[in-house]
């Protein structure tokens, strides 16, 4: 039976100000793998209580446990950042299923900024409303049962961490029993197992070697009674006919050992019944009240009562839900990450998303991530540049163009649009998200990262709760993720590679092709078929009076004119010419097609006259020219014809006088 107590708290919030989307409140869930069993059923109950309230849920979740390592602040918390704190009406936070205190704080410090309720659910924090279980109550309560009602005489108790504070309230009431009872308490009668497996059966190493055992060992939680029943029976000692053991916590996995663990239940519905009453208060503008659930107590075989089933069947559907789900989706889904890597264009990259496995998914992204001049992923995090999220994939449009092969409309995908907002209701995806608030189911968000950077997120809208849709949304994002950043690395090395191959074609100071690179392009001009017998002209330009400039003015002078001539040659010439500088001042052009040699020639000296005239130079920058003109085939001989467009272009420099003053 449910049991609650109350304290009243205000929430210090100005309810004149609630905003409301599209006619719905919004309620934010902070929690993590939403796929457990504990957290889907939290989630189900507080949606179906929510929806008939008017109310909207979104759920922020990361996929992994932090394990309150507080120094460790993985790329995927980024999905607390991303919440709509302005147009949100409260936020309940999973404490114990994030278990990051500093994640935590992150998020209330944004709420209380934002001047939104938290409602802390299973954890104490200053200023929130708090709905906790009466873990000491509850503990109480399957203390009393192996000491009071089975008569247990010498105790043992099985601690969690030292120093820990459940662990030590645990131990507090461990006492209080046991004076009760005129049990005197000494240590020898406390192990400490660390809430965990492995150093729980190092403790039952050293018990199991005592001369006299306990009769009953209390443990602080399920998954240390679990080993110690293990190690008992290892040992050859009867549960419970020589030993009793209990847990607390009431995990599923209890009702699975042999004999089935005594233990308490820590009901995660009867969380969820008022999480959501509080989370419906405070989006009333009501005020609420921190609540305490009492643990339910289940006997069971490990400490002498009859076996307590509890609800097994339903319980083995899951595990082998959990067990036999998705068989062929980790094949899929690598095969679209790889897709994703190897595309050509982002668009075509998101195009490669849209499966079956995707469905009811939508993905947005930071466009940064898309500039081929840097690579997000490898620059330094205070390198980040502003965020500009867009949406660039929508499972339902993709499915409607699937033979197209579309993700979204070029005019969406290509949005010019710059969106800095940094939250799920912003930029060119907010109407989307309101419109899938609108369905009545809650929409799940993951943050997307590669290399520990975060770069945008995933929308799931599932039209009914199913948990291995829900185990799958993790997947999915991970392999969208990889697919993304390795995309993004391949375009950066392509990028890379192409700017090396540039360097390695082209000539520093002008920017023309080298020799390297001017035979490698004329050869592949060559091997064309339709160029054969085009006309082909080439014009061989030369610095005038370059001596006099170097010596006079410095080298630094000489390059700079070096280069106007060369800028004045690619300006004149058509766009498809190759233009290159094999060395020194002497630059050419090979033009195919039919040209005005004389034209370009002017041209190319109207535009240094307009480069003196701004430069206001102590000297004149000017060039000499000549041409040839050939057929471009088989008989063809490149440097006879180079060799006689440098002879008309002496002939043109001989009829000046130098040096220009």
């Amino acid at each position: 039976m449910k049991q609650v107590t109350e304290t009243s708290i205000d929430t210090n919030r100005d309810y004149a100000e609630i905003t409301m989307v599209n006619g719905k409140k919004l309620i934010s869930l902070c929690t993590s793998r939403v796929y457990d069993s504990q957290v889907f059923g939290f989630i189900k109950t507080m949606g179906e209580m929510l929806q008939k309230e008017n109310c909207a849920l979104m759920i922020f979740t990361i996929n992994s446990d932090i394990y309150w390592e507080e120094d460790i602040n993985p790329a995927e918390t980024y999905v607390f950042d991303i919440i709509p704190y302005a147009e949100t009406d409260c936020i309940l936070i999973m404490d114990e299923k994030i278990k990051s205190h500093s994640v935590s704080n992150r998020i209330i410090s944004k709420a209380k900024k934002a001047g939104v309720p938290v409602v802390v659910v299973d954890g104490e924090y200053e200023g929130t409303t708090r709905v906790n279980f009466d873990y000491e109550a509850g503990f109480e309560q399957i203390t009393r049962h192996i000491i009071e009602d089975h008569h247990a005489k010498h105790p043992h108790m099985m601690a969690g961490l030292r120093d820990n504070v459940f662990s030590d309230r645990r131990i507090d009431i461990f006492k209080k029993v046991l004076a009760e009872n005129n049990i005197a308490f000494n240590d020898t009668m406390l192990s400490y197992g660390d809430f965990w497996a492995d150093p729980t059966r190092t403790a039952m190493e050293e018990i199991i070697k005592r001369d006299t055992l306990p009769d009953a060992i209390i443990c602080a939680n399920d998954i240390m009674a679990i080993n110690v029943n293990d190690m008992l029976q290892l040992a050859g000692i009867d549960v419970p006919g020589q030993v009793m053991v209990s847990g607390f916590d009431g995990i599923e996995e209890v009702f699975f050992t042999t004999p089935k663990i005594a233990s308490c239940s820590c009901d995660t519905i009867l969380l969820a019944e008022a999480a959501a009453e509080c989370a419906i208060k405070i989006a009333n503008g009501e005020t609420v009240s921190d609540k305490y659930i009492t643990p339910q107590l289940i006997p069971n075989e490990s400490c002498g009562c009859p076996e307590h089933l509890w609800n097994v069947h339903n319980l083995m559907t899951n595990f082998n839900n959990n067990f036999y789900r998705h068989q062929d989706d980790t094949r899929i889904l690598y095969n679209i990450a790889s897709n994703m890597e190897i595309s050509k264009t982002a668009w075509e990259m998101a195009s490669n998303i849209h499966n079956h496995k995707t469905k009811h998914s939508l993905t947005v992204v930071d466009r940064n991530v898309f500039r081929t001049d840097s690579n997000i992923f490898m620059n330094e995090a205070a390198e980040r540049n502003t965020p500009d999220l867009h949406l660039i994939n929508d499972a339902d449009y993709a499915e409607e163009h699937r033979f197209e092969k579309l993700p979204l409309t070029e005019e969406l995908f290509y949005d010019p649009t710059v969106n800095t907002e940094e939250n799920v209701l912003s930029g060119n995806f907010r109407a989307r998200i309101i419109e899938l608030l609108d369905r009545g189911y809650p929409l799940i968000f993951h943050a997307l990262d590669y290399m520990n950077r975060p770069f945008g997120f995933n929308c799931y809208y599932y039209p009914e709760y199913v948990v291995t849709d829900y185990s799958r949304a993790a997947i999915v994002t991970n392999s969208i993720s990889m697919g993304i950043g390795g995309f993004v690395n391949l375009q950066y090395q392509k990028c890379l590679l192409q700017k090396m191959d540039n360097m390695y074609k082209h000539d520093a100071l002008t920017g023309l092709y080298n020799r390297i690179g001017f035979l490698k392009v004329y050869d592949e001009l060559r091997g064309i078929s339709d160029n054969q017998g085009k006309d082909v002209t080439i014009i061989m330009s030369d610095l005038d009076g370059l001596k006099y400039i170097n010596d006079n003015f410095g080298h630094a002078h000489g390059d700079k004119s070096i280069t106007a001539v060369a800028n004045a040659l690619k300006k004149a010439c058509p766009s498809d010419a190759l233009c290159a500088r094999f060395g020194g001042d002497e630059l050419f052009s090979v033009i195919l097609g039919k040209c005005d040699a004389e034209d370009i020639i002017r041209k190319i000296d109207l535009d240094l006259e307009e480069y003196n005239r701004k430069a206001n130079l102590p000297y004149t920058v000017s060039t000499s020219c000549g041409a040839y003109h050939s057929s471009f085939d088989a008989g063809f001989d490149f440097l006879k014809s180079l060799k006689i467009a440098d002879e008309r272009m002496y002939e043109a420099k001989s009829k000046k006088d130098y040096p220009h003053a």
